[in-house]
């Protein structure tokens, strides 16, 4: 193996020599220049800088490493006396790279706060978002050098046994999975170890403003079959603030009334099915199911609903309503979907399979319209439990998803198999009497037939990373960013290979910044939704804009 250990010119150690540093660090000082080019949302100078010093430090190990599989096929190489010099040079060129990108990451950040009406930005903090990126970019050296240590050691041992390159592909493997279980082991697991206490804690967090129902006919209450401190803090605040009969009827006048809700905490029950039977029978118990239309919700892995969906809801049917909901994590949507996806989904099928069982052994013509509903997480939980043909000998109404992330099973099939020519963020299916998507400028124009009778609606921003991500995009533009682009978009958002599923990916983290943009959905679109789907007595474009004018003004959920 004396090939193996890097004195000779027919391989040599990816950690070493001008392997190490001289194209890589140019090529890593490129990536970190790309990274601050425009994507879908604006970013502060930390999150600006934890992406240029992750795409930096890969970009360094996959020169570093193409160098070195070169050298290792023994290739012609450089002049080993000019090592030095190559490397002067190449840390020259990278920090002029570096400096030329950092000096129009101000005006390619107003790019895209140009789109959201925000205003401008003076100066990207270059020291700030320079510094961020290095000392990121040091910690993936460093795990980088670790990996390449250990193989190197495994490389030693196996030698004895194996072919050369063999030993050193499986010690590469090796040296991944023991940095991978170390990783694991310690740090991620003690971080989603205190996560899990905090979110925990605040789940059971109950919030002074947060009153404990009277009315014995609500969830909660000392007659409710649903205690109110295992209720969940979203879930006591989702029954408390619900919208008045008497504010209600500011739009939809007299005989306006206070609507039906019901939730369910994680801790009410012990299994999925518990927890659906136990929202079944408190939703039979409060009237639920006398009400003119009901609606199945799944919340968000934290157990939150938006109240500029449901609020909306209640007020577009003058309170004659009732939504039912069952919360299967206290964890944000993130940690819950990425350590525990089943919860959401087995959750989601019993709370849905049970409503719906019930629903259908009642009259058709006194039983309540029925839906479902779900946000972000709770989109894709409802849209992989929603068997529609399993329902067509008696369909529900319709459904009602928003801000489904891009692996949510229906919001795929519609986006892939969209009718040629329609946008991959407003898509047009089929004849469109099924399912519509909508954006912050309504349907597409282009669908004027009526609609089926099952109504599936997806609200979706052209501009939420949640929405688009795909990990394809690290090696082939993504359909949404061929024109023409959703307004909400910049013509000036460029694809490179690699670069951009990163930026996507960690636009996801600040999508929640701007009301309108990325993943934070509000009233007025949610209202146009709810429209289409409900199709209310009497609804017009006064209605809509009155209903509009009154969330306006009412205080904003967050």
């Amino acid at each position: 193996m004396a090939e193996m250990d890097g004195r000779s010119s027919g391989s040599g150690r990816p950690g070493e020599g001008w392997g190490l540093r001289a194209p890589g660090i140019v090529v890593a000082a490129l990536c970190f220049g790309a990274a601050l080019t425009p994507s879908l949302l604006p970013r502060d100078p930390v999150i600006h800088g934890v992406l240029g010093g992750v795409v930096a430090a890969l970009g360094y190990w996959v020169a570093t490493y193409a160098y070195w599989f070169w050298k290792f096929l023994q290739l012609p190489l450089p002049d080993p006396q000019r090592t030095r010099a190559l490397r002067l040079v190449s840390a020259g060129v990278a920090v002029v790279i570096a400096a030329a990108f950092l000096s129009r990451a101000a005006e390619w950040q107003n790019v895209t706060r140009a789109i959201m009406n925000l205003g401008p930005v003076e100066t990207p903090q270059p020291l700030r978002l320079g510094a961020v990126a290095l000392g990121v970019f040091l910690v993936m050296i460093l795990l980088g050098r670790i990996v390449g240590f250990l193989m190197w050691r495994f490389d030693a041992l196996l030698k004895r046994f194996l072919p050369p390159r063999i030993g050193l592909f499986l010690g590469f493997v090796l040296a991944l999975c023991l940095v991978w279980t170390a990783v694991d082991g310690v740090f991620v697991r003690r971080v989603l170890e205190a996560a899990d206490a905090s979110f925990e804690a605040a789940d059971l967090l109950i919030e002074p403003d947060t009153e404990k129902p009277d009315d014995p006919l609500r969830t909660g209450s000392s007659d409710s079959l649903i205690r109110w401190e295992e209720m969940g803090r979203w879930g006591r605040s989702y029954v408390s603030r619900a919208p008045t009969a008497e504010e209600i009827s500011t739009f939809a006048g007299e005989g306006a009334m206070d609507p039906v809700r019901v939730y369910v905490g994680r801790r009410s029950a012990r299994t999925p099915q518990q927890r659906a039977d136990l929202a079944l029978k408190e939703l039979i118990r409060v009237g639920g199911f006398d009400r003119k239309a009901l609606v199945v919700m799944v919340p968000v892995g934290t157990g939150w609903m938006d109240p500029g969906s449901h609020d909306a809801f209640d007020f577009m049917l003058g309170g004659d309503s009732a939504t039912v909901a069952v919360q299967y994590s206290y964890l944000t949507s993130f940690l819950s979907i990425t350590l525990h996806p089943e919860y959401g989904i087995d959750q989601a099928g019993a709370l849905f399979d049970t409503i719906y069982e019930h629903w259908t052994n009642l009259p058709e013509d006194s039983r309540p319209a029925l839906y479902v509903h779900g946000l972000s997480q709770g989109a894709f939980n409802s849209e992989m439990t929603l068997r529609l043909l399993d329902l067509l000998e008696d369909p529900i109404d319709g459904a009602f998803w928003a801000g489904s992330p891009f692996l949510s099973p229906m919001w795929a099939q519609m986006r892939d198999n969209r009718q040629p020519g329609s946008p991959a963020w407003r898509p047009r299916w089929g004849n469109g009497s099924l399912a519509r998507a909508l954006n912050q400028q309504g349907f597409d124009p282009l669908i004027t037939g009526d609609w089926g009778p099952i109504r599936l609606a997806f609200l979706n921003y052209g501009s939420d990373p949640i929405v688009n991500f795909t990990f394809s995009s690290a090696i082939r533009p993504p359909d949404w960013m061929k024109a023409p682009r959703a307004p909400d978009v910049s013509d000036r958002l460029p694809w490179i290979p690699g670069v951009t599923m990163f930026q996507i990916a960690m636009d996801m983290i600040v999508s929640l910044q701007v009301p309108r943009f990325g993943h934070f959905y509000i009233a007025p679109d949610y209202i146009d939704g709810w429209a289409a789907v409900v199709q209310p007595e009497g609804w017009n474009g006064q209605r809509a804009a009155a209903l509009k004018d009154i969330f306006a003004h009412r205080p904003p959920p967050w």
